[in-house]
């Protein structure tokens, strides 16, 4: 049986793709951090009992902050696949905790790249990489041949990870990859990402929670996906003879505005009503667009985005709105998976 670990299980990609190797018949390891209270809720359904003979998904705790946690799990466990999803990956967070984002996002990488290198078995290793590390872009859309122009700590992190990936794999001939995601989104997404703040915030109008929500920057024009697909490509990444990098995109971008008007339009609202502009929500740098081309990615490892944005937008309102116990509208469009 094949092991695979990953950091940031409990995270929406973490948990996508724990689901993905149980598919497959991996045995699953994922790496969470010490705290006070669970933050399992994403992979929950995931655990079977310890004792029976089909248990497959065990948690550990460290972190990419602690070089000694990370290479005594990995010379335990003994995986074949190590995934890195872990790090503070909030954009507008990371201004306000420079320097804890550069020590998960970058120095953690490099940690967990040290951990592999002192292994005597051969490790496949894949880095999550961000569109965000080609800040004020460029050119577009954006390939793997794209010069990196990043716009935050976070982005700045991302970039010297991803470049710690190709060093350690022409250096020590590391099987590493690298996947420069754009942003993909999911039911699982954490609430104070605007894909979520939007759908989660209509459920709370509906319900009777909430008067307005409040955003930032609605101009900002993204390429969004769905993480369930996403997670995907990961795993075919690891399975080619030869690592690579390659860009994980949709090729479309549409404004926080138009996310907006789709998903209040789903529920049957105006959204120039309920929308506030705050401050406090705007980037001290901003990113004003990102599309990416992720043709490399269909050539070389079949994949290709499959969901829809106005599909994924409808998705997660759906379950918003059944979390807040409301009966969400009929759909015209086919249904997607959860």
């Amino acid at each position: 049986m094949k092991k695979a670990l990953i950091t940031g299980i409990t995270g929406q990609d973490g948990s996508y793709l724990a689901e993905l190797l149980l598919e497959k018949g991996y045995e699953v390891h994922g790496l969470i951090r010490r705290s006070s209270q669970f933050n399992t809720q994403r992979i929950d359904h995931l655990f079977v009992d310890p004792h029976e003979a089909d248990a497959r998904l065990y948690l550990h705790y460290a972190d990419l902050t602690d070089s000694s946690s990370l290479i005594g799990h990995i010379h335990r466990i003994k995986p074949a696949e190590v995934y890195n999803l872990g790090a503070q990956s909030h954009v507008k967070v990371s201004f306000e905790m420079p320097e804890f984002t550069a020590e998960t996002a970058g120095m953690g990488t490099l940690r967990l790249l040290e951990a592999i290198r002192t292994a005597d078995w051969r490790i496949r290793y894949y880095q999550a990489g961000s569109s965000e590390m080609f800040g004020r872009v460029l050119e577009t859309p954006q390939s793997e041949r794209t010069p990196f122009n990043p716009r935050s700590p976070y982005a700045i992190a991302k970039v010297f990870a991803h470049f710690m990936t190709v060093d350690y794999r022409e250096a020590y001939d590391l099987h590493a990859s690298n996947g420069i995601l754009f942003n993909h989104e999911s039911p699982r997404r954490g609430g104070t990402f605007v894909t979520r703040k939007v759908t989660r915030g209509i459920a709370a109008i509906l319900s009777g929670q909430a008067e307005h929500i409040y955003l930032g920057n609605l101009d900002a024009e993204r390429d969004w996906g769905y993480a369930k697909e996403y997670v995907e490509a990961m795993w075919l990444m690891l399975q080619q003879d030869q690592p690579d990098d390659f860009v994980i995109a949709t090729g479309e971008t549409h404004s926080v505005r138009e996310l907006c008007e789709v998903a209040f339009g789903l529920a049957g609202l105006e959204w120039e009503r309920f929308v506030r502009i705050d401050p406090q929500y705007f980037r001290p740098t901003e990113v004003e667009q990102l599309c990416g081309d992720a043709s490399k990615a269909t050539e070389i490892l079949g994949w290709q985005a499959r969901t829809t944005f106005h599909e994924l937008v409808a998705l997660m309102l759906e379950h918003d709105l059944r979390e807040a116990g409301l009966e969400p509208p009929a759909r015209t469009r086919p249904e997607v998976p959860a």
